[in-house]
C-alpha cells in the first residue's frame, strides 16, 4: 500500500518515543486509504513469557493506533484526544524479535468521539490481535495540566524513503 505521509515521533512515549530507552521507537505512516501503519519489532524485554509479548503491550500498540489513525484521516497532527474505551482480541501469540505490522483506521467519527479499529499482523499476514478504541476529542490543554507545546513534545520527524508498505492479510 502506498505511503502518503509520515508522522512525528515524541520524546518519551512508550510506543513512539525516540528518547525512551525501553520503548519501541515505532515509525508511523499515513497510507493512501486513510489508515495509519507501522512496521515495528517488540523486544525480548517486552515479554510476558518466553516467546510471547506481554498482552498489555500488545494492547498499548492497539491504543496508540487510535490517535495515529485520527492524524492519518485528517492528514494533520493537530487533533488530540484520550482513550475512553479499549477492547482487544488476542488471536495468536505475539512474538518478539520479529518484524510485525500494525494498522489502524477511523471507522466512525462524531463531533466529540472517534472510533478506531486496529490490527496487528506478523510478516506472513496472520492476524495476531485486533481491537477497537473509542477516543474523546480533547485539546492538549484539556489533557494535561499546564501548558504543553505539542510541537516540542512531538519533535522528531525522521525522514526516510519509505514509499510503500507491503500489506497482505491472510484469510481468517
Amino acid at each position: 500500500m502506498r505511503v502518503v505521509g509520515k508522522q512525528r515521533n515524541s520524546r518519551m512515549c512508550f510506543i513512539c518515543g525516540m528518547d525512551n530507552p525501553i520503548g519501541l521507537r515505532a515509525q508511523f505512516y499515513n497510507m493512501e486509504d486513510g489508515s495509519v501503519m507501522t512496521p515495528f519489532v517488540f523486544k525480548e524485554e517486552h515479554q510476558s513469557f518466553p516467546e510471547r509479548v506481554h498482552g498489555g503491550l500488545t494492547a498499548t500498540m492497539i491504543d496508540e493506533l487510535g490517535l495515529r489513525a485520527m492524524w492519518a484521516k485528517d492528514g494533520s497532527e493537530d487533533s488530540f484526544g484520550v482513550t475512553m474505551s479499549l477492547s482487544v482480541k488476542y488471536r495468536k501469540p505475539v512474538p518478539y524479535n520479529e518484524k510485525l505490522l500494525a494498522r489502524g483506521i477511523v471507522v466512525k467519527e462524531t463531533s466529540k468521539f472517534v472510533t478506531i479499529v486496529s490490527e496487528l499482523y506478523d510478516q506472513a499476514g496472520e492476524l495476531l490481535a485486533n481491537g477497537e478504541a473509542v477516543y474523546i476529542k480533547l485539546s492538549p490543554e484539556q489533557i494535561v495540566s499546564g501548558a504543553v507545546d505539542t510541537h516540542d513534545e512531538m519533535c522528531y520527524l525522521i525522514e526516510d524513503d519509505v514509499k510503500e508498505i507491503p500489506f497482505q492479510k491472510k484469510g481468517r
